[in-house]
Parts: structure tokens; C-alpha cells; sequence
């Protein structure tokens, strides 16, 4: 990770944690399958739109679609669904530490799916210890709820799994020398072919009544921030960085929705969250590694 990698790393992790605060507005309004729709469609749409202003080569090759289709269904489409129904069964604090797992899985499946990226006792001691930080920074109190609402933790756990597995398989785009911004596209698009025809099947868009200004703004956050400009950032880094890295997002992500929330909901910062927050860093710089390597 270069210094522009962690700084594109820390702006990732604001923008993906900048997703609680819009989903706060819009979902007492929205209904989530309507928010997911809307965050995909409304993204894809502005990425096509940049894409096509700049002349950018959109693949032809059957193989590319297929492998940004499997993008789609493993790095959005699947894991909003199952997060997005797996909060409704269990404490979403919860659901935060289980997503917070993720390098876990991509520390273990990219020693064994990649030539570069091996595991290093420093690299899963670091894990560990973001894991450990995400859940003071989030409350032990919540890990309470362990045992109960089993299928909803499944499914938030298998949301995690995806996305593991996900920044492995996304690797060969850079390999097939696709801009990220057209693999942001491609996958968004797809995205939204999938999530379509459930949400016209479940929840159909004109049955919805006219949500408020803030509701309107909370969606247009997500679908500009948080996904489309998001997910060119995501790319970005994993093309360059690895699979292990760019997942590491997910230690940042509750600490900025708890900066957000300082600044701009008011509340307050604890003592557990401090310390959660030194065990990030601490994870953080395992991972790198740099601190700890000798100088000749």
C-alpha cells in the first residue's frame, strides 16, 4: 500500500460509512429493496454517463460481462440483500462486527487463490486485532445477541463471505486491462439488471408515496457517494493494492460512522470506542507492515 492507496483507502471508508447516516434518512420512508434499487440505478446511470462523455472502450468480450455479472451478484447485489435482511432479525452492531470479518476470510482465501498476496503471521495478527477493535468501537454489549436470530446471522456472515471472495475474483480485471471506472459501471449495471425484477415483484416503485426532500437527498447521497464514486475508488485500489488491502476498508468504515456521528448527530465519543479505534490502528499497521520492517 502506497501512502495515495491508504489516503484513497481512509476516503473509501468515510464514503461507505457516510451508508448509515443516508440509510437513516431514507429507509423510515424507503423500503430497502427500493433504497438498494435506487442507490445502483441512479450510479450506473451517472458512471454511463461519464463514460460515455469520455470516449472510454466499453468491453465486447462475452468472458468480461460474464465476470462483471459475477461481480454484480457477489459484491452488491447478493450481500445488500442478505445484510439488508439480515438486520431485520439481528442488533445491526452486530451486523457490523460480522461484515468487519471480511479480510478474515480474504486473508485465508487469498493465501491459498493467489500467488502474491500469502498470509504472514503479522498479516492475521492484524486481522485479528481490527476485529477485536471493531468490536469495542462498536460495544461488546452487542455480541449478547450472539445465539439468537441464527438465519439473519447467517446470512450477514455469508454477505461477508461473498464480499471476500468477491475482491479475490475482481483481481483479473486488472489482468484484462479494464479501466475502473468501467468495471464500476459494468458491475453497477448488472447490478441493476438483477435487483429489478424483485423489486417490481416485491416492492413495485409506484405504489411508493412521494418521500421527502431529506428522503430524496439521503438517496442521491448514497447512489453519488456512496456507491458510484465508492466503487471507482474500490477498484482503483483493488487493481493495485490486492484483495486483502482494499477489504481492510471494513475496519474503517464504523469508525468514520462513528466521526460522522460525533460531528454530525452529536454524540459522544467513549472510552471503549478509543480503544477500539487504537486497536484498528494497530491492526492497520501489522498489515502494512512497514513500521516493523528493519532499516539497513
Amino acid at each position: 500500500m502506497t501512502p495515495v492507496e491508504w489516503v484513497l483507502l481512509v476516503v473509501l471508508g468515510t464514503l461507505w460509512g457516510g451508508t448509515f447516516f443516508f440509510n437513516a434518512v431514507a429507509l423510515p420512508e424507503v423500503p430497502p429493496l427500493i433504497v438498494i434499487l435506487s442507490r445502483v440505478v441512479i450510479a450506473s446511470i451517472i458512471l454511463w454517463a461519464i463514460v460515455l462523455a469520455r470516449g472510454m472502450v466499453v468491453p465486447r468480450n462475452p468472458r468480461i460481462w460474464f465476470d462483471l455479472t459475477v461481480m454484480a451478484a457477489s459484491n452488491s447485489a447478493v450481500p445488500f440483500f442478505l445484510i439488508a435482511w439480515g438486520q431485520l432479525h439481528i442488533p445491526s452492531g452486530l451486523a457490523a462486527i460480522m461484515i468487519a470479518t471480511t479480510p478474515l476470510y480474504a486473508v485465508v482465501a487469498a493465501h491459498f487463490w493467489t500467488d502474491d498476496e500469502a498470509m504472514t503471521p503479522g498479516k492475521l495478527t492484524g486481522v485479528l486485532l481490527g476485529i477485536v477493535g471493531v468490536v469495542f468501537l462498536i460495544g461488546p454489549g452487542v455480541l449478547g445477541a450472539l445465539g439468537t436470530g441464527l438465519m439473519g446471522q447467517l446470512a450477514v456472515i455469508g454477505a461477508a463471505i461473498l464480499y471476500a471472495l468477491s475482491a479475490i475474483y475482481g483481481r483479473r480485471f486488472a489482468k484484462q486491462e479494464v479501466a475502473p471506472m468501467v468495471v464500476a459501471t459494468g458491475q453497477l449495471s448488472m447490478s441493476t439488471v438483477m435487483l429489478l425484477p424483485f423489486a417490481i415483484h416485491f416492492a413495485p416503485p409506484w405504489e411508493l408515496t412521494n418521500p421527502s426532500v431529506a428522503a430524496w437527498g439521503a438517496l442521491l447521497g448514497l447512489a453519488i457517494l456512496s456507491t458510484a464514486v465508492a466503487y471507482l475508488i474500490y477498484f482503483r485500489i483493488l487493481a493495485t493494492a490486492g484483495a486483502v488491502n482494499i477489504l481492510l476498508v471494513n475496519f474503517l468504515v464504523p469508525v468514520s460512522a462513528l466521526i460522522l456521528g460525533i460531528f454530525v448527530l452529536g454524540e459522544v465519543l467513549t472510552a471503549e470506542q478509543m480503544i477500539g479505534m487504537a486497536f484498528i490502528a494497530a491492526g492497520l499497521a501489522l498489515i502494512d507492515g512497514r513500521m516493523f520492517v528493519r532499516r539497513s
